[in-house]
């Protein structure tokens, strides 16, 4: 395990490190959506969303390197659907297993500030290990929240280049020679260098298209959703993601939650597709 730097805080990327050392590379996605709500034989309010969650953090914490809950699907619940999340991430802390709240807050100056002392900051009422930010105000705009992450030994994930066909309107544009994606990626490695044995700050790459960057210096974590159901296989990931700088987290949601609501059921399909991804990096070389 790595040592608390001089401040006395262990680094996120440090932490992460470790923990996908103990337990793979796989996030799985707490996405409490009506759908599998109903498939689970639970009602669509406040009660089913807390039994939903609480059973799949049950099922995957210390089985699985992150979990990454979707606000959005707790935040349609209103102030109760939101005490559940916190409630969701504080337990979420006391095991090995990381949380990764995708949030994508993005915005500018005292607001930045705000969204960083809600989610990043210490004692933060809605403290995830990490969250996912939207950097198409200029990555600038996110340093407090880089800051304050840092401060606090949590990290950050930056939406670089998303899998959905309208994100390449402002993701392929060109900005100084490069595209913006690949700006957003120059830009967390400038902000990941030197840190040993990755940065703190991660990438959002979409794991079912190719996405022509350049990932080679980052030093960070990419995090690649569309594992699964949304089409992307284990092979898929191995290739896409071959000679990265730092280390890949394959995201999938419903094709792991769908087992539910047995948790040795969900925990089951989540270890399979572990065991799967290891097995397709392994071939790869």
């Amino acid at each position: 395990m790595t040592a608390p730097d001089a401040t006395g805080v262990r680094r996120f990327g440090a932490r992460l490190s470790d923990t996908v050392g103990a337990h793979g590379p796989l996030c799985v996605g707490i996405d409490p959506h009506p759908a599998l709500l109903a498939e689970w034989g639970l009602t669509d309010d406040v009660g089913g969303l807390e039994r939903f969650a609480m059973s799949a953090l049950e099922a995957l914490a210390g089985h699985v390197a992150v979990v990454k809950p979707q606000s959005a699907f707790f935040e349609r619940h209103g102030s109760a659907g939101v005490a559940v999340l916190e409630r969701l991430l504080a337990a979420g802390a006391q095991t090995s297993t990381l949380t990764l709240l995708d949030v994508k807050r993005g915005d500018i100056g005292s607001t930045m500030d705000g969204y960083a002392d809600a989610y990043l900051g210490v004692g933060a009422p809605l403290a995830a290990d990490a969250i996912t930010l939207s950097p198409y105000l200029g990555l600038g705009s996110l340093a407090p929240a880089v800051r304050v992450a840092v401060d606090a030994g949590r990290g950050v994930f930056v939406l670089a280049r998303t899998s959905n066909p309208e994100g390449g309107e402002v993701q392929l544009a060109g900005w100084a020679g490069r595209s913006v994606a690949q700006t957003i990626v120059d830009g967390a490695a400038a902000l990941n260098a030197g840190a040993e044995p990755l940065g703190d700050v991660g990438v959002v790459v979409g794991a079912t298209t190719e996405r022509g960057l350049d990932l080679r210096a980052l030093n960070g974590a990419v995090l690649a959703p569309g594992l699964g159901a949304q089409g992307a296989g284990p092979a898929d990931l191995a290739t896409r993601f071959a000679g990265v700088g730092g280390l890949v987290l394959p995201t999938a949601s419903r094709s792991v939650l769908r087992h539910g609501p047995d948790p040795a059921a969900v925990r089951g399909a989540a270890e399979a597709l572990r065991d799967e991804l290891d097995r397709a990096r392994a071939a790869a070389g």
